[in-house]
C-alpha cells in the first residue's frame, strides 16, 4: 500500500484513508512513513452554521482551481446520527459535478460522534492528502455553532460562511466563529437581509479592532501557548475581509479566491504560517498521545473489572466516581 501510495495511485489513497478511519493495525506506522516531508498544501477550511451553502461554495472554489489546472483535495464532514450511527454524507451529492473530474479527490467523512465540526480522524486524512501531493485542500465542517471550532487545528485559512438569516452583529460578536475567522462570507447574498448582515459584520469587526480584549490571537510570549497574530496597529496585520457571494451562480467567488490567496501571502510573509503549523503540530501530538492512552486504559480486563465492581459500590454509597477512578489509575500506574 505504501509503495502504491508513493506512486500516486488514487485507489491507494482511498484505501489508506479507510485504514486510518478504522484505526486498523499499522495505521500509525503508515502515517509515520508518509508524513516525513511536513505540510506543503494550502489548507482552506470552510465552516459556519447549517444551511449556509458551504458545499456549494467549496464546489465553486474547486472549479476555479481546476480552471487553473490545479489538483484539489476535498474533505467533507457530515454529522452521524446518535440513534442509528449512520450519516447521509449529503455533501457528496452537492458536489456531484466534481465527482467525474480526475483532478479532484473528494472524501466524505462521518463525525462518528466526534465534536468540534470535524470527524475524529479528519486531521489525519488531511495530512494524507497533503502527503499524496494535492496543492490545495478544501475542508468543509459540519454545520457548527458558536463553539465547535475544531477547524482551527486543521486549516491555515478559515472561511466562515454566514447567510442573511444568521442573526445580527451582536450575535456575531459573541460567537466563537468571530474569533477564528480569517475571511467572512455572506453567502446567498441575493436574499433579503444580506446587506444588513454584511454591514453588521463589518461594524462588529471594526468594534473588535478597537477593543483589545475582544481580539483573537493576541501576541503571546510563548509560541506554543496560543494562536498568535500581530496587533492591529502593526502595519503588517491581516484585516479580516467581509465578502458577499452567491455560490449557486458563482457571483463573488473569484473575489473570495483572491482573498484566500492574499491571506496565504500574508501568512508566508509575516511568519504566521510557521507559527500556526507549530501550534497545530503541538495539538496533534497531545491528541495522538491522549488517544493512545485511552486505548491502553481500557484495552485490558483490569480496568473493566474495577469499573464493574466500582459501579456496585457507587450504588451502595460506599464509593464515588473519583475513588473508583483512583483505583483504576492505581492499578495501571502502581508507582504513582
Amino acid at each position: 500500500l505504501l509503495e502504491r501510495f508513493h506512486a500516486g495511485k488514487r485507489t491507494a489513497l482511498a484505501r489508506a484513508i479507510s485504514m486510518i478511519e478504522n484505526e486498523r493495525p499499522g495505521f500509525q506506522e503508515f502515517l509515520h512513513r508518509v508524513l516525513d516531508a511536513g505540510p506543503r498544501a494550502q489548507r482552506i477550511g470552510v465552516t459556519g452554521p447549517p444551511g449556509g451553502g458551504k458545499s456549494s461554495l467549496i464546489a465553486a472554489l474547486a472549479h476555479l482551481y481546476r480552471a487553473g489546472n490545479e489538483e484539489v483535495g476535498v474533505v467533507a464532514v457530515d454529522p452521524t446520527s446518535p440513534f442509528s450511527g449512520g450519516a447521509l454524507l449529503g455533501d457528496r451529492i452537492r458536489m456531484n459535478d466534481l465527482a467525474t473530474d480526475r483532478g479532484v479527490f473528494i472524501r466524505s467523512m462521518a463525525t462518528r460522534g466526534s465534536l468540534g465540526g470535524l470527524a475524529a480522524t479528519s486531521k489525519e486524512v488531511i495530512d494524507l492528502m497533503d502527503a499524496f501531493g494535492f496543492a490545495r485542500l478544501l475542508i468543509e465542517t459540519v454545520g457548527v455553532g458558536q463553539t465547535e471550532l475544531g477547524i482551527t487545528g486543521a486549516a491555515d485559512t478559515v472561511v466562515v460562511v454566514l447567510v442573511p438569516e444568521s442573526g445580527d452583529g451582536i450575535q456575531a460578536m459573541k460567537a466563537g466563529l468571530m474569533e477564528i475567522a480569517d475571511i467572512f462570507v455572506v453567502n446567498k447574498a441575493d436574499r433579503p437581509g444580506a446587506d444588513r448582515v454584511f454591514n453588521d459584520l463589518r461594524a462588529a469587526l471594526h468594534l473588535r479592532a478597537g477593543a483589545p480584549h475582544l481580539r483573537a490571537g493576541k501576541p503571546s510570549k510563548k509560541v506554543d501557548a496560543a494562536p498568535s497574530e500581530p496587533a492591529p496597529d502593526d502595519p503588517g496585520h491581516w484585516t479580516i475581509p467581509v465578502l458577499k457571494t452567491v455560490a449557486q451562480t458563482g457571483e463573488g467567488v473569484p473575489e473570495l479566491l483572491d482573498a484566500v490567496e492574499q491571506h496565504r501571502e500574508y501568512l508566508d510573509e509575516s511568519g504566521q504560517l510557521r507559527i500556526r503549523q507549530r501550534l497545530r503540530a503541538g495539538v496533534r501530538v497531545r491528541e495522538v498521545t491522549e488517544r493512545s492512552l485511552r486505548g491502553i486504559l481500557w484495552r485490558g480486563e483490569t480496568s473493566e473489572e474495577i469499573l464493574k465492581a466500582g459501579l456496585d459500590q457507587i450504588q451502595q454509597g460506599a464509593a464515588s466516581p473519583y475513588s473508583v477512578s483512583a483505583s483504576i489509575l492505581k492499578a495501571l500506574l502502581p508507582g504513582e
